[in-house]
C-alpha cells in the first residue's frame, strides 16, 4: 500500500508545510523486538476520577503522570488563596490546562486573567508569572514543562528553599521568548472548537502551543467522520520519543500495542512510549478533542508499508 499521511497530520505541520515541499520517505525505521514497556510514573491510562479519588479530602496535592526524558508532568490542586510566587524559567516554556475550579494568571506584559476549567495557558521561557487559586473551591491544573527545566525567582521576591542548591544573585543576557507565530497564551475549550467547528469538515489540528523543544495539539473533530478501521491497522509509532494525550471534551479511543483498545474520557492522560503501535479516534456521537503533546516541533510518525510500495 502507498504510504501516506493522514490530512490532519498535515494540517498540523504549519510553518513547515509552507516552507518546504511535503513529500512521503519509505525507509527502514527500527522497531524494539521486545515490547517497550512503561516506566517510572508512566501509565497507559491515567483515569481522572481515580486521581481525584486518591486526593479526596485534600485541597492540596500533587500527582505525577509524565517524567520522561523530554517532557514532565503533573496534576496540582491548590486550596483557595494559594499559588505560586512570582517565577519564570530561563529557557523553557511551560503551559498549563485547567481541570477543576479557576486560576488567576499574572503573566508580565498582559494583564492578569482567570482560566476556569477546560481552558488552556502558557508561558513563554524568561517571561515571569505566577498563578493563584480563585472562589471557594480548590483549583486543578494539568502542568507540563521541558524535563528538568530549572526555576529562577525575580529579586523582588525571596526564593524559595531548594535542597542541595543555594540562590545567587545573577543577570541574564538576551531578549525574552519572542513569540512564535501559532502560540496562544491563553484559549478557552470553546474558542478552539469553535475554531474548529468553522472548517469545511468541522475537524482540525489547532497547535496551541510550540518551539523546537515541544508542541501541543488541539485535535478536535466527530467519530461519524472518521474512514473505518480495522485491527490490521496498527496506527503509527514514534522512533524518538513518547507522546502522550489529556482528552478535553468527549470520548477517545485508543489502541496500543500490547494492550486490549479502550476509551478515554475528559481529563484523563494516555501515554505511549517511543517505538509502540497506537492510533487515537474520536469516539462517541458528539465531537471529540485530545491535547496531544511531545517534546518535538514535529514528531516523525512512522507508518506500516512494504518496501517499494
Amino acid at each position: 500500500m502507498k504510504l501516506a499521511l493522514p490530512l490532519l497530520f498535515l494540517g498540523l505541520l504549519g510553518p513547515l508545510a509552507s516552507a518546504q515541499q511535503t513529500r512521503d520517505l519509505l525507509a527502514w525505521a527500527p522497531k524494539a523486538t521486545k515490547p517497550t514497556a512503561w516506566t517510572g510514573p508512566h501509565k497507559a491510562h491515567t483515569k481522572y476520577s481515580e486521581v481525584l479519588a486518591k486526593h479526596k479530602g485534600q485541597a492540596n496535592w500533587t500527582e505525577l503522570v509524565v517524567d520522561d526524558e523530554h517532557l514532565r508532568s503533573e496534576f496540582i490542586s491548590s486550596a483557595p488563596g494559594t499559588g505560586t510566587p512570582r517565577r519564570f524559567h530561563p529557557d523553557t516554556r511551560e503551559w498549563w490546562v485547567v481541570t477543576d475550579g479557576q486560576i488567576r494568571f499574572s503573566i508580565d506584559g498582559r494583564e492578569p486573567f482567570v482560566a476556569k476549567k477546560g481552558e488552556l495557558v502558557q508561558v513563554p521561557y524568561r517571561t515571569i508569572y505566577s498563578m493563584e487559586t480563585v472562589g471557594d473551591q480548590p483549583s486543578v491544573r494539568f502542568e507540563t514543562n521541558i524535563a528538568h527545566a530549572t526555576t529562577l525567582y525575580p529579586m523582588t521576591g525571596k526564593p524559595p528553599q531548594l535542597s542541595g542548591f543555594d540562590f545567587i544573585p545573577v543577570r541574564i543576557t538576551g531578549p525574552n521568548m519572542p513569540e512564535i507565530p501559532g502560540n496562544r497564551i491563553h484559549a478557552s475549550y470553546e474558542e478552539l472548537a469553535a475554531e474548529a467547528e468553522r472548517t469545511p469538515r468541522k475537524q482540525a489540528t489547532l497547535r496551541f502551543c510550540h518551539d523546537d523543544r515541544a508542541t501541543v495539539n488541539f485535535i478536535y473533530g466527530y467519530a461519524k467522520d472518521l474512514p473505518p478501521v480495522t485491527d490490521a491497522d496498527l496506527g503509527h509509532y514514534h522512533a524518538q520519543g513518547a507522546e502522550f494525550w489529556i482528552v478535553l471534551g468527549g470520548h477517545i479511543q485508543y489502541k496500543i500495542e500490547g494492550l486490549q483498545t479502550f476509551v478515554a474520557e475528559p481529563y484523563d492522560v494516555v501515554y505511549v512510549p517511543k517505538s509502540k503501535w497506537h492510533r487515537a479516534r474520536w469516539f462517541g456521537d458528539g465531537p471529540s478533542t485530545r491535547l496531544a503533546m511531545n517534546g518535538y516541533y514535529d514528531i516523525g510518525h512512522l507508518f506500516e508499508t512494504q518496501p517499494g510500495k
